[in-house]
């Protein structure tokens, strides 16, 4: 009969193929019981979302089974995401993603959104931060524009929609055709409010989706909190590419240097309803030549689709309002990706500070 010992011992030979290192220096074994010649045990995964637990379960199943005597292997699941290293500057959020684009009109909102939607879907808790002042969207997207956030007299407390919790400058106004005249300085006002004077409560992520550019608001988010990293939308034509690399390297400058979770392109092709014929309308591979060159992460493509847009003109999301579609399931993947990168992103921060990373 094998021990639990020799159970550890077997999983310390196995990896987390993101993270790159054995399941048991990373902590992620918590629960090993040796029924004669069954075996169980419980694999605490950094993130719900996380793309790769069928092959963690595999190489650990295959590990045990090697073990002298043991004819059945169980293993279990649970998950807790882990905080970056160092102070945060919101209180009970664990990691703050960006999502920014170069130029507007490459649906970064509608990513931003459905992303949100599709890490909540695994367990995470999550909330969602427009911070496109001058044009809020997600209070549209989300079904709930017209809500107003409830407030004790100093803190706001987001609106809840489809499970994530939502602030937007969309829930101040008093017309969602009210146009926002504002100079810079007020702008990190607001995002600055946003982010301090929230009742954010426990989130695993918060998603900021930011204003096109290069302009105020990305400045002020990357100088008033640390992010745990940024993701760039652009579509696949040159242009747009040309004007998402300007965004990426802002992140990468000195005295920011925000890690890049990676590049999703939007918009890769169209395929005709009616004869299923694909066609690449912005060109195509736009996005992974950039992550390549640029030596990024390349996190997906999402199809031009008017179910995309549908969902997000009701206020019912795709991966919301048609789970079951090719797109919902891009969304899914793409947020599984980002959730792998933000582990490996805060393992790596963990690791530079202390040596041995700290979980």
């Amino acid at each position: 009969m094998a021990t639990v010992e020799e159970v550890l011992e077997a999983l310390s030979h196995v990896q987390d193929p993101e993270l790159h290192k054995d399941l048991v220096t990373l902590k992620m074994v918590k629960d090993v019981q040796v029924d004669r010649t069954a075996v169980s045990a419980t694999i605490e995964l950094t993130t719900p979302a996380c793309p790769l637990k069928n092959k963690i379960r595999d190489d650990a199943t295959a590990a045990i089974q090697r073990l002298s005597g043991v004819e059945s292997v169980n293993i279990d699941f649970t998950s807790r995401v882990r905080a970056q290293q160092g102070p945060s500057a919101i209180s009970g959020v664990k990691h703050v993603i960006a999502v920014g684009s170069g130029k507007g009109g490459v649906g970064k909102s509608t990513i931003a959104a459905n992303l949100a939607l599709a890490l909540a879907e695994t367990g995470a808790k999550v909330g969602l931060l427009d911070a496109d002042i001058y044009g809020p969207s997600i209070p549209l997207m989300l079904g709930v524009q017209g809500q107003q956030p409830a407030t004790d007299g100093k803190i706001l407390f987001p609106i809840e929609a489809h499970g994530l919790a939502v602030m937007s400058i969309g829930f101040l106004l008093p017309s969602v055709e009210d146009p926002v005249i504002w100079r810079g300085p007020m702008l990190g006002g607001v995002l600055n409010q946003f982010l301090r004077e929230v009742s954010w409560g426990e989130l695993d992520y918060l998603l900021v989706d930011l204003p096109p550019g290069t302009g105020d608001v990305p400045l002020s988010l990357v100088q008033s909190i640390p992010l745990s990293g940024a993701v760039i939308v652009i579509t696949p034509q040159q242009v747009a590419s040309a004007i998402g690399l300007k965004t990426l390297r802002m992140f990468q400058a000195d005295r920011i240097e925000v890690p890049i979770l990676g590049i999703i392109e939007n918009m890769s092709s169209f395929e005709c309803p009616h004869c299923h014929v694909k066609t690449d309308i912005f060109d195509e591979g736009g996005g992974a030549f950039l992550a390549e060159r640029e030596g990024v992460p390349f996190l997906g493509s999402l199809p031009l689709s008017a179910g995309i847009r549908q969902g997000s003109d009701r206020g019912v999301p795709v991966v919301v309002s048609e789970p079951g579609s090719d797109a919902a399931a891009r969304f899914r993947a793409i947020a599984g990706a980002l959730a792998g990168r933000v582990s490996v992103t805060a393992l790596g921060r963990r690791t530079m500070a202390v040596g041995l990373p700290v979980l």
